[in-house]
């Protein structure tokens, strides 16, 4: 009965319940504890009520924050994903694919470069979302979608493994125009996957396509907390 007044508890409820009114299977989105920030203790009772996909924004936190935790979670409850959600510069294309599973911030031929010679180093395949700047922002990461078709090319040339687009809508705006949107870009070309939803929206994500929400607060509380 402690498990039902959980937090993930909480959200695995959500996405099921947003999944059967859009006519879709739960099963088919995958959850993303979004981790940064917060401590190898608050990520551990987590792992024990079963969650399985983790996401970092940092290459630099998560070497220091998963190898052990990777280890002891991995023998004591099997597979355990960490994808990389932030920003990657291309000089730590080598570091991401050593340790994560997937990478959503793939947005410019300069890190498709990196990325593949990083992973026939490694001898290790990396699946990867292109991250699309929906709102064209220039604060923000993210490919201009004007560009969209030449990174994409770029990509599949290079062999590294596309998982779909991924995007952040503009803050404080309806963000449902812009998940609408990355669904009709990925559709258009190709692509299975839509990483796109956070903690504040991700049902309407779910209701227009995503195939993976990051979730990090409204697991972990607030950042710092």
């Amino acid at each position: 009965m402690e498990n039902a007044a959980t937090p993930l508890a909480d959200i695995r409820d959500r996405i099921a319940r947003t999944a059967q009114i859009a006519g879709r299977k739960a099963q088919d989105i995958t959850l993303i504890a979004i981790s940064k920030t917060h401590p190898a203790a608050a990520i551990a009772p987590l792992i024990a009520q079963g969650q399985r996909v983790f996401g970092e924004n940092r290459v630099q936190e998560a070497q220091e924050k998963w190898p052990a935790l990777l280890a002891r979670a991995r023998a004591e409850h099997g597979e355990i994903a960490l994808h990389l959600v932030g920003q990657l510069q291309s000089n730590k294309a080598d570091d991401a694919v050593a340790l994560f599973d997937c990478i959503h911030s793939l947005d410019r031929p300069s890190l498709v470069t990196a990325l593949a010679r990083a992973m026939d180093k490694a001898g290790r395949q990396v699946p990867c979302f292109v991250q699309v700047n929906i709102g064209a922002e220039e604060q923000k990461g993210g490919c201009a979608i004007a560009d969209l078709p030449a990174l994409l090319a770029a990509a599949r040339a290079a062999d590294i493994p596309l998982a779909g687009l991924m995007c952040v809508p503009p803050a404080a705006i309806e963000p449902a125009p812009f998940f609408a949107f990355l669904d009709k870009l990925a559709a258009d070309n190709g692509l299975a996957g839509r990483s796109m939803g956070m903690s504040g929206d991700f049902e309407t994500a779910i209701m227009l396509g995503a195939t993976h929400v990051r979730v990090g607060s409204a697991l972990f509380g607030a950042r710092g907390a």
